[in-house]
């Protein structure tokens, strides 16, 4: 149509039609490798500050605040269910449950290492320093699911809630700790001024991990038969956010790359989500039999 009778606005109607379908096909492959109830749903999100002290732990209080603003941005809600301050400055860890539609689906991608180069604040003497965090996901689990805990493997601790003080302090012993004895996990929630509801929470994350570590079990040989691509165990380094001598953040999985470190730290990390998901659709694609 355009030859026979050239139309302005029939292209510009053609190609705004093109960037749409382009979009929805994206869209549709990420779902590829989001295929379980559990992409769909809520995420746990917890990071933990790597050696380091203040400077690791104002980097890891940085990652929490990068993942609060793309949960805003993308109409997800985040809730603090426990924190733990460092003794300068920034977080030694914190737990976030970030809750909307396939929100583990895309935040699974941000699992492992993130690597921070920057001139410290925290340095008179105005060094270059380098700081790590780590940063674990587990899907939120449904009620419906079914994880057996046995109450005598469990070691329930109460304590009072830390934070930096103000009318919002608890001032009773109502934060909670639980510790899973035959797995050593550890999993807090100090949220709620109510003992009860925060031990309900605590509950819930650990059930979250626990089904975690089963699904991590059997997905194991899929695991190795992929791990050139996408390794995502703590000791991985998958990101640097690079703020000196020059400015860059580039995801190593993926060699995704962008000069706007600013925008990345403020949330906008879409680009390297997406391009992560796209070497899982890569990756399925291979491993499929041929002919």
């Amino acid at each position: 149509m355009e030859e026979g009778e050239p139309d302005a606005d029939l292209l510009a109607e053609a190609a705004a039609d093109l960037k749409a379908i382009e979009k929805e096909h994206e869209r549709l492959e990420f779902r590829l490798v989001m295929d379980s109830e559990e992409d769909a749903g809520n995420a746990v999100l917890s990071v933990n500050a790597g050696a380091g002290g203040v400077e690791s732990q104002d980097w890891a209080e940085m990652l929490l605040r990068m993942y609060s603003r793309w949960a805003e941005q993308h109409g997800c809600t985040s809730r603090l269910v426990s924190v733990l301050p460092g003794e300068e400055a920034g977080i030694k860890s914190a737990t976030l449950i970030v809750s909307g539609d396939y929100a583990y689906g895309y935040l699974r991608a941000e699992m492992g290492v993130h690597r921070l180069v920057r001139i410290s604040p925290f340095d008179a003497n105005a060094r270059r320093h380098t700081s790590f965090a780590s940063v674990d996901v587990a899907a939120e689990v449904s009620d419906e699911v079914e994880i057996d805990i046995n109450e005598s493997d469990l070691r329930i601790d109460v304590y009072r809630s830390s934070g930096a003080g103000g009318q919002h302090v608890n001032t009773t012993d109502s934060a909670v700790r639980i510790t899973h004895a035959p797995t050593g996990i550890v999993v807090t929630c100090q949220n709620e001024r109510s003992q009860h509801k925060n031990r309900a929470t605590a509950l819930k994350l650990l059930r979250s991990q626990l089904y975690k570590r089963e699904m991590q079990k059997r997905e194991e040989e899929k695991e190795k038969i992929h791990s050139g691509k996408m390794t995502t165990s703590f000791g991985s380094q998958i990101r640097s956010y690079i703020l000196h001598p020059y400015r860059m953040v580039k995801d190593h999985r993926t060699d995704k790359e962008t000069s706007n470190v600013d925008a990345v730290l403020d949330g906008d990390i879409d680009a390297f989500i997406d391009a992560y998901l796209l070497t899982l659709i890569e990756s399925r694609a291979d491993a499929r039999p041929s002919g």
